[in-house]
């Protein structure tokens, strides 16, 4: 391992353990608690408790950058963008609702945040049925904490609990990847199929918030169409121009969405173009640190995406050069770097305003 790669590593590990496991983290964090819904970007171990499900990550090589290179359920080397996400608002990782006894008083696991994101996840019921937590679901949990705390703290201190705390959204990638290998004489147009997903999001959030989120950061959809997953595809192993360009769609309807939800309720939000942030990372690698924009870091076949990352699977030596982690998934690195942008970062790439201004709205 190069040296800058084996400190980085330490640093992480240090960020980690001080953040998640330092008992006052909570106390002196931004905000008192985040909440995170979504995909397999932001899982942190609710699928290793679906017992039917094959869409885990709890097994090498993921997590071989982990503190003890242990594989956790993310779908990373490392931390993901939850993780990150949390140290820098200085609250813990907030902790799988699943891995929560349902049978114990978990009014303090609660308020120390939750994640109910699931691998597979998307935003219509139908996507991976049976193999993950649909992100209705994943409000349907959430209701359930809501009356828990309520039961427990009140009405009013649980409200102001919520309104405090910092709600982050990364859903629809999985029925944009699907679209993108779609058959499109089998297909709705992209409008059409955007605008669809769209008008069930709308009614998705405002649940969050009839519940009692306010703060909202919405990671956007990267470029699926760049994921290797879709590029090897391709005979030449270019970019799928159909998958970046319902992502780029997606993005700006969410963002437009969320903007019109602003207008009127009383929410704020953070929203970040990840579909940009990442093109720049492929078309400028070296400027962000990277080497490698094509293949993915685990996996067999071309571009190491004909296969995921099994145990079976090869994987590269110096995964900080590496965009992609497996066929679908970005390393730990460009989870570290998104997340960077996304909490600091400006317009165009960030708007109206960045997560950390978000924390003082």
């Amino acid at each position: 391992m190069e040296s800058n790669e084996y400190y980085s590593s330490i640093l992480s590990a240090i960020l980690f353990l001080v953040f998640t496991m330092h008992p006052g983290a909570n106390a002196q964090g931004l905000v008192p608690a985040l909440y995170v819904f979504g995909d397999s970007l932001v899982d942190v171990g609710n699928n290793n408790y679906l017992a039917l499900s094959l869409l885990k990550a709890d097994f090498p090589h993921n997590g071989i950058d982990y503190p003890g290179k242990k594989a956790t359920g993310r779908f990373s080397n490392g931390f993901n963008f939850a993780d990150f996400l949390a140290q820098n608002l200085g609250v813990p990782t907030a902790a799988p609702y699943l891995s929560l006894s349902p049978d114990s008083n978990n009014t303090d696991s609660y308020l120390a945040g939750v994640n109910f994101a699931s691998g597979g996840a998307g935003i219509f019921n139908t996507t991976n049925l049976g193999q993950c937590i649909s992100f209705d679901e994943q409000i349907d949990y959430f209701a359930t904490l809501y009356a828990v705390l309520v039961e427990q703290l009140g009405t009013e201190k649980t409200i102001d609990h919520l309104a405090r705390s910092i709600f982050a959204l990364v859903i629809g990638s999985n029925e944009l990847i699907n679209y993108a290998k779609s058959d499109p004489a089998d297909s709705a147009s992209p409008e059409d199929f955007v605008g669809s997903l769209l008008a069930t999001l709308q009614v998705q959030i405002k649940r969050i918030y009839n519940i009692g989120a306010r703060r909202f950061v919405f990671i956007g959809s990267g470029p699926v169409g760049c994921c290797p997953g879709v590029r090897e595809r391709n005979e030449t192993k270019e970019c799928n121009a159909v998958g970046n360009y319902v992502s780029n769609l997606y993005n700006t309807g969410v963002s437009s969405l969320l903007n019109k939800m602003q207008k009127s309720e009383d929410m704020s939000y953070s929203f970040f173009d990840t579909y940009n942030a990442v093109l720049q990372y492929i078309k400028q690698a070296s400027t962000y640190g990277f080497s490698e924009v094509t293949e993915a870091c685990c996996g067999l076949g071309d571009l190491n995406a004909k296969i995921g990352c099994l145990p079976v699977s090869t994987y590269c030596d110096k995964r900080n050069d590496h965009i992609f982690w497996d066929y679908y998934h970005p390393t730990e690195a460009t989870s570290r770097l998104v997340t960077t942008t996304a909490f600091d970062g400006s317009a165009p790439l960030v708007y109206p305003i960045n997560i950390n201004q978000l924390t003082t709205s």
